[in-house]
């Protein structure tokens, strides 16, 4: 009993001690060659009060004059995925990478699930928006959202365009419910076509129709990455891709990281669900009064490459431009940066649509 015991506490304090050590909470400044603190550089965890909420978000930059790029994440905050994959972003861009209401370092169990409304998002997301033009000086911001975080966006962008330089969406929701339907039918084809009856058994058991059962959404995640249709094309499982990554970030403490997980679990799929459900965005949002670009990966069925490109065509703004990612699939940005940042570079600074695809 006493070495199994001994075995037990092992098996437990040592995990514990390395996610410990691996947990500082503080983010690391950008240095030069020398070792020193790059001049003009920022690089910080930071809780500002947003609508009577203390709410967290990470700022980097190798120069803070450069202009800011307000992110915002999709059902779960994804700064950690920089870590793992190099975005560039902070090399042309004061990014700031926001934990939204209720979601990791913004996190309270105390939030009435009843004020999670796209209404108070679009709020939140004005309130840092002025939060940082203040405080960096810059009249207007870029706003960039991926997934979930571009429901949000796209509302934003219409009603306060004054904010912003231009909007960039990257794996762009126009129509979720039909979205999801296609996943739905793309998959069960696929596992079709490969002989996998054990998976075709269970989406069968749980068909996305006009609703979309709990069972599909528990079965959701695995089948798509086990196809290479989700976060990543190389993504194979959401624990060695998502999981364990968000537990190796130091930038988070411990309790951070568990309030992550404990904001996830509270949201599900995504904090508005029902409402991204019910909603077709080429009727709520048809236009919008400055630059728009979209950025999707021709094999995301996390949100269907081909809806956000109907609503392309269908939205209207002063300038627009599509981008394919062909390498990709819901997440461009981790999947292909450098292809992104010359996007950011030559079109999006330059308010241009120079690199867009050709109709």
């Amino acid at each position: 009993m006493l070495v199994i015991l001994s075995v037990l506490l092992v098996c437990i304090f040592i995990p514990a001690g390395i996610l410990l050590i691996m947990s500082p909470g503080k983010s690391e400044p950008y240095r030069d060659k020398n070792g020193k603190v790059l001049k003009g550089s920022i690089s910080e965890k930071v809780f500002v009060r947003i609508n009577g909420l203390e709410q967290g978000m990470f700022i980097k930059s190798k120069d803070s004059n450069n202009p800011v790029l307000l992110y915002l994440h999709g059902g779960i905050p994804d700064y950690f995925l920089s870590k793992q994959y190099t975005t560039g972003l902070e090399d042309h861009f004061t990014v700031v990478w926001w934990d939204q209401r209720g979601a990791g370092l913004s996190y309270n169990a105390n939030i009435p699930e009843e004020s999670l409304t796209l209404e108070q998002m679009i709020s939140d997301t004005r309130e840092v928006t002025n939060y940082l033009r203040k405080r960096f000086g810059q009249d207007k911001i870029y706003l960039m959202g991926r997934s979930g975080g571009t429901f949000i966006g796209m509302h934003v962008a219409a009603q306060a365009p004054e904010l912003y330089h231009a909007y960039i969406g990257i794996a762009q929701m126009s129509a979720h419910l039909k979205s999801e339907r296609l996943a739905y039918e793309y998959m069960l084809k696929e596992y079709r076509d490969a002989g996998n009856r054990k998976m075709v058994q269970k989406l069968e058991a749980a068909p996305v129709t006009d609703t979309i059962p709990y069972a599909y959404l528990k079965l959701r995640d695995e089948a798509m990455h086990t196809i290479g249709v989700g976060t990543t094309r190389e993504m194979r499982s959401i624990i060695s891709g998502i999981f364990l990554p968000s537990l190796r970030c130091r930038d988070y403490t411990i309790a951070e990281k568990i309030n992550l997980w404990r904001g996830k679990a509270r949201a599900g799929v995504h904090p508005l669900w029902n409402t991204i459900l019910a909603t077709d965005l080429a009727e709520q949002v048809p236009e919008l009064g400055i630059p728009a670009y979209f950025f999707h990966g021709i094999y995301d069925y996390t949100v269907s490459y081909h809806l956000a490109k109907n609503y392309f065509d269908k939205l209207k703004a002063p300038v627009k431009g599509f981008y394919t990612f062909e390498k990709s699939a819901h997440s461009p940005m981790f999947e292909e940066p450098e292809r992104m940042l010359e996007i950011l570079q030559k079109d999006v600074l330059k308010g241009s649509n120079s690199l867009a695809d050709k109709n």
